[in-house]
């Protein structure tokens, strides 16, 4: 075995939390049946007002991974989740997970295109959505092998009274699918493991591949990244240990959905794998967010500094009590030192004996490796790493360390580290790599400094991804699809400040010879990139340039379109206001 000689500073300042734990080594699934043996009467999750303890939710993963079996589901099987926070999402991700399969999870609200191709980069066999987005599966199902579309509906698991309500409102809204249309329908799929009479538990290991989350990884090129049982347990472990006031039964708001990282590892799979409780919440807003805080009595929340922002302005927010919270953690995003004074203030008037906590991570390490400790804040600071997880800076694209205090190559490694990028082995070496010290490290693409007691700064993405409302979009992406039109000639995407959003998405474009840049045109290429680009990542606006700014290599010069976007906001911002000092007394720095 290597001896780990990475450095440590951050040792001696994590109070209580252990510097390295002892992992369980066995499936996703595993870890959930142990947890429902040791608590069987806690619940395990809320759906609109109905509860499931953990026996019944093993239970129903139980029947679905034997109905998943019936239908030709093997071990190394890909399956497609395209689902909402929803109880069929749950039993689904752990069913196949029971089988030996792979999860692919993906954002049920991807453009068809985008769709076809998440299904054929997992070469997925079968695939889950809600019965709202059946036409587009329908429509590219034959560009791709998978066999089986299972349609699922949110009125399936609601109780009498509240699917009666659901039905007179949302419910009328859904088209209804053709009886004699190719699918399986939920109820019909989960009575098919009745005549499942061989064994469809599959033994998988810690190191065995379970979960595909999608990232740009270093190019900005959409790829998947493979995650291992491992990686989500030992998360699990890890955000558990780092919150020593947590206890099994402990309320989690489940709002950050399950096909991005924080929502899948942290909201879900950490609490149900340590007995606490989620509340699943299928459709965000921030209403509905602050309604589900003080009606539970949740103990944890997380989300993104643009949540938080859409908070603090509720007038329902007025005379909440939040007493109750015992974390309260920002991710996604960076957490500006204005923002969180206002939201610490706004926790202590409200009652909570807690601040925010902000936290950091990349997909490839499914998410959050690094968190502001209980005890110990520091201004503009991200907290230290989790246990077992190691943080360095170092001199970008080498294994050089730099200096406490000097700007460099954010890079990561631990137990929650990727398997691979899938089918892509040139920029898994690239991405991945084994140093001296005896440990496989993470470039992140990202920018920041490290101090003497080892608290983690960011400073910037080295990367070119933009970051709006929390969700990751990845510029090259967007390009690919408006350079393929013909009406265009060259394009450019980049982020443009916003102030709820932080960032959205615009595109700059010059045009292919005799095409008008009129309104028509630019109404053309926005309905065209409708069909083509998820609605989270859809340009605001379309501007037409003669021509795009270059580099030195020729190459289009991003750079010189955000600064004069910057500066253009900037001119138009009004001045703001001298920052308020926070109600609630800030903790000392421990020296």
């Amino acid at each position: 075995m290597t001896e780990i000689t990475a450095k440590t500073p951050w040792a001696g300042h994590t109070g209580d939390v252990p510097l390295h734990l002892d992992y369980f080594d066995g499936s996703m699934f595993e870890a959930l049946e142990l947890v429902a043996k040791k608590y069987p009467r806690n619940i395990a999750f809320d759906f609109m007002g109905k509860a499931t303890t953990y026996p019944q939710m093993i239970e129903e993963i139980k029947k679905c991974a034997r109905s998943l079996k019936t239908i030709g589901v093997r071990a190394g099987d890909k399956v497609t989740i395209a689902m909402p926070n929803c109880p069929q999402a749950i039993y689904m991700f752990y069913a196949v997970n029971l089988v030996g399969g792979i999860a692919n999870m993906i954002h049920p609200l991807s453009a068809e295109k985008e769709i076809e191709f998440y299904l054929n980069e997992s070469e997925s066999v079968t695939a889950i959505t809600l019965d709202q987005f059946y036409n587009k599966f329908e429509s590219i199902r034959q560009n791709t092998k998978v066999v089986n579309i299972i349609i699922a509906s949110v009125k399936d698991e609601l109780s009498k009274p509240v699917r009666a309500g659901y039905m007179l409102t949302e419910g009328r809204k859904i088209a209804k699918i053709p009886k004699d249309a190719p699918v399986i329908r939920w109820k019909e799929f989960m009575n098919m493991g009745k005549a499942c009479f061989w064994n469809y538990s599959v033994k998988r290991t810690g190191d065995d591949p379970a979960v595909i989350l999608y990232s740009g990884g270093t190019t900005g090129t959409t790829k998947g990244i493979v995650l291992t049982n491992k990686n989500f347990n030992a998360l699990g472990q890890q955000v558990i240990a780092a919150n020593p006031m947590f206890n099994p039964g402990d309320k989690m708001l489940a709002a950050m959905p399950l096909f991005h990282g924080f929502g899948l590892g942290v909201c879900v799979h950490t609490m149900l794998s340590q007995g606490g409780r989620c509340i699943l919440v299928p459709r965000f807003t921030a209403k509905s967010y602050a309604k589900l805080i003080t009606k539970y009595h949740c103990n944890f929340i997380a989300g993104v500094p643009t949540l938080y922002e859409a908070l603090l302005r509720l007038p329902s927010m007025e005379n909440a009590d939040l007493s109750s919270l015992k974390g309260v953690f920002s991710g996604g995003d960076s957490l500006s030192i204005e923002l969180k004074k206002k939201l610490d203030k706004f926790l202590y008037a409200h009652g909570a004996p807690v601040q925010v906590r902000e936290g950091y991570g990349t997909t490839e390490t499914v998410t959050a490796c690094c968190l502001t400790p209980p005890h110990m804040f520091k201004e503009g600071s991200i907290g230290v790493p989790f246990p077992d997880t190691y943080i360095k800076i170092v001199e970008p694209g080498t294994d050089q360390e730099v200096p406490y205090g000097t700007e460099g190559e954010i890079l990561l490694a631990g137990p929650t580290v990727m398997k691979e990028y899938m089918k892509h082995p040139d920029e898994t070496a690239q991405t991945l790599r084994r140093h001296a010290d005896g440990l496989t490290w993470v470039y992140t693409g990202d920018l920041g400094t490290m101090d003497a007691e080892g608290f983690v700064y960011f400073r910037g993405r080295a990367k070119r991804m933009i970051v709006s409302s929390g969700y990751n979009v990845y510029p090259g992406q967007i390009e690919n699809i408006l350079d393929a039109n013909e009406m265009v000639q060259m394009s450019c995407v980049i982020g443009i400040p916003d102030a709820y959003r932080m960032q959205k998405v615009k595109a700059f474009v010059k045009l292919a010879a005799g095409i008008p840049a009129n309104d028509a045109t630019r109404q053309a290429l926005m309905s065209y990139c409708s069909k083509h680009i998820a609605k989270y990542a859809m340009p605001c606006d379309i501007e037409f340039r003669d021509e795009l700014p270059k580099t030195l290599v020729g190459k289009v010069a991003y750079r010189v379109l955000e600064e004069e976007e910057q500066a253009k906001h900037a001119a138009e911002a009004p001045a703001a206001p001298a920052a308020e000092a926070p109600a609630a007394p800030a903790e000392e720095e421990k020296k």
